[in-house]
């Protein structure tokens, strides 16, 4: 294709992305796509309406024919397209909610097949810790044969050597309700419900326990409260309850996510809560919200996107031409610095030098700031900001600040809480969820936070940067790549790594930039886009997908961009391929590119589609 052509092809797509963005905004200045993540949040919420007694026959049908409509012929369900066989956890979970809503029974055929499945990859005992969890609430799992941390943990305080701000925020609001539970070995049965005993192969449950040397720290740890055993134990119970409680949000969810939401409400049950205590009716009505159409069918969301939605389309705008002042910009903007966090929350535990000033997630989320959400709140501000230092400049200067005292001592910058890499947590008996523990430093997290730096905040020079490089020099993979946690995953980890060093002055020419280079021009797909398995994000070595997705080749073009190739015919392949992509409805534009849990969930980010192509169009011009 003749350059001038490719050009103006450019040109008219970056044009009609943009007018789609500005026309999609909703009336209060956001941006709102479906956040599509695992099918079993689905499956919870059937699950939680059943056995609340709640008779919502519309939504349950709706999340029952998603549910179905995405078994796989064999009988299993898959966390994505290319999963090999099916995925033990989300068959086990998707059968017993389908045989909950009445719709299928035991004799169908393909609920045949998926119990076939079930026993095959040896039953329960295999699933994830999650799905467990659920079995034994609902009384088909025996709580004796889950971990048990014993309540009393929470008691010990911050600077304990084990305590429970060791864990990652989002971690610690699933395991303070899940505590309780197990503690109390609560169990909700439903007298009509279905039995799950032909899941179970005749081999026995293994046994779970916890380390000796966190017992025995824990014990230590009490020795210095004058109480007997039993008041200890009841004031635990109840420490865990007010911290629950306290991270609830105005919706009434906690911390804005469903599965959290859904342990709180079985351990204020376990607690003597009535089913329709106001707390937990709130907590319903918070989660029945979050239901979103994806354009196909209904899907009962994780959480919300809106606000990382918002700051990604409106720098993506304004990247691509659109000036601050436009009054799609001047809503956006607004909008945003609603939701600018002020108060303090967990993450101050470890990091008692900051102030408030980050942005969250999710649009009811008022306590749990991250580093991505802020540092890309803020590249979407930097313009207006310049412009309007007046009104803005102490909203960004806040902002700034309390990225900036979000680093790591090690130099990387993590999700949501400061230094938590602790290593007892790797010796816990939970493998599968192993990765949401703690927060270590991040290639992704650390590659933006110095490219917004670099790129926007002036600070390429400043010790928060180079200290940041020099981490991500030190964490290439062998191959030239980075992995990418919170993304698909070499190529979004590279991608992040080469535009962060670039922007920090690092010279394209530099061996570790080459290095990343030489590695993503070898996994070039023929069609001249990229696109990589969420199998790499599971196994932690690069797995090629097979086909082309638009955001993973638009990380890949932009990183070639940022390196100094525009000009190399692999970028212009890469164009030529994203150009159709943008437009593609098969499985390059649904499949999830988004990370959750390595292994066990994964995101469909529907705006990605968009935002992506629309940022490398524009760089690729500029």
């Amino acid at each position: 294709m003749a350059l001038d052509n490719l050009q103006a092809q450019v040109n008219e797509k970056i044009t009609g992305i943009t007018a789609y963005l500005v026309n999609s905004q909703a009336a209060d200045g956001s941006w709102c796509y479906c956040f599509e993540s695992a099918i079993s949040i689905d499956c919870y919420m059937i699950i939680l309406l059943r056995h609340l007694n709640i008779r919502d026959n519309t939504l349950i049908y709706e999340l029952a024919h998603r549910i179905r409509s995405r078994q796989d012929p064999s009988g299993a369900w898959k966390l994505f397209y290319d999963e090999p066989e099916g995925n033990l956890s989300a068959t086990i979970e998707c059968y017993y909610a389908l045989l909950l809503t009445g719709y299928t029974s035991k004799d169908d055929p393909q609920m045949q097949k998926a119990r076939d499945f079930i026993l095959s990859k040896g039953g329960p005992h295999q699933a994830g810790s999650g799905t467990k969890a659920i079995l034994a609430l609902t009384g088909h799992y025996p709580w004796e044969n889950t971990p048990e941390f014993p309540v009393e943990m929470i008691l010990l305080p911050t600077w304990a050597p084990f305590n429970i701000y060791d864990f990652v925020s989002y971690n610690r609001v699933h395991l303070a309700p899940l505590m309780i539970c197990r503690d109390k070995k609560f169990i909700l049965p439903l007298t009509d419900g279905p039995d799950l005993s032909d899941l179970y192969p005749s081999t026995p449950a293994p046994q779970v326990d916890l380390p000796s040397f966190l017992l025995k720290a824990i014990k230590s740890g009490l020795k210095n409260i004058p109480l007997p055993t039993k008041e200890i134990h009841d004031l635990a119970l109840s420490k865990l309850e007010r911290f629950t409680l306290a991270r609830t949000e105005i919706d009434g969810t906690l911390y804005s996510y469903f599965t959290s939401t859904f342990f709180m409400i079985f351990a204020l049950l376990a607690l003597g809560y009535e089913s329709r205590h106001p707390v937990i009716t709130k907590a319903v009505t918070g989660l029945r919200k979050m239901v979103c159409y994806t354009g196909v069918d209904y899907h009962q969301q994780e959480t919300t996107s809106t606000i990382w939605d918002t700051a990604l389309i409106t720098y993506a705008l304004q990247e691509s031409g659109l000036v601050y002042n436009h009054p799609t910009i001047n809503k956006a903007t607004e909008f945003l610095l609603s939701k600018q966090q002020t108060g303090y929350g967990d993450w101050q535990v470890h990091n008692r030098q900051g102030h408030p000033g980050g942005w969250g997630f999710s649009r009811t989320n008022t306590i749990n700031p991250d580093v991505d959400d802020t540092a890309y709140s803020l590249r979407a501000l930097c313009r207006p900001a310049a412009h309007h230092p007046e009104t803005m400049g102490a909203a960004w200067k806040a902002g700034l600040a309390w990225l900036l005292s979000m680093q790591n001592s090690d130099g990387g910058w993590p999700a949501f809480d400061k230094d938590t890499a602790k290593k007892w947590l790797d010796l816990l008996p939970l493998p599968d969820v192993k990765p949401v523990l703690t927060d270590p430093s991040a290639a992704d997290l650390t590659g933006r936070a110095i490219e917004f730096l670099g790129n926007y905040a002036g600070l390429a020079s400043s010790n928060h940067v180079r200290n940041g490089v020099e981490w991500l020099l030190q964490n290439q993979e062998s191959d030239g790549s980075w992995y990418g946690r919170w993304g698909i995953a070499f190529i979004y980890g590279t991608w992040a790594s080469v535009t962060g060093l670039v922007a920090a002055g690092v010279s394209p020419g530099h061996k570790a930039i080459q290095q990343g280079v030489k590695w993503l021009l070898s996994i070039q797909n023929p069609d001249g886009g990229w696109g990589e398995s969420c199998l790499s994000d599971a196994e932690r070595k690069y797995i090629p997908l097979g086909f082309s997705t638009p955001s993973q080749t638009a990380w890949a073009i932009d990183t070639l961009i940022a390196a100094g190739l525009r000009d190399n015919p692999a970028v212009t392949r890469g164009i030529e391929a994203l150009l159709p992509l943008t437009a593609n409805t098969g499985a390059a534009s649904v499949y999830p590119t988004g990370a959750g849990l390595p292994g066990g969930a994964y995101i469909h980010y529907h705006s990605y589609r968009y935002v992506w192509p629309l940022v490398t169009f524009a760089h690729y011009l500029n």
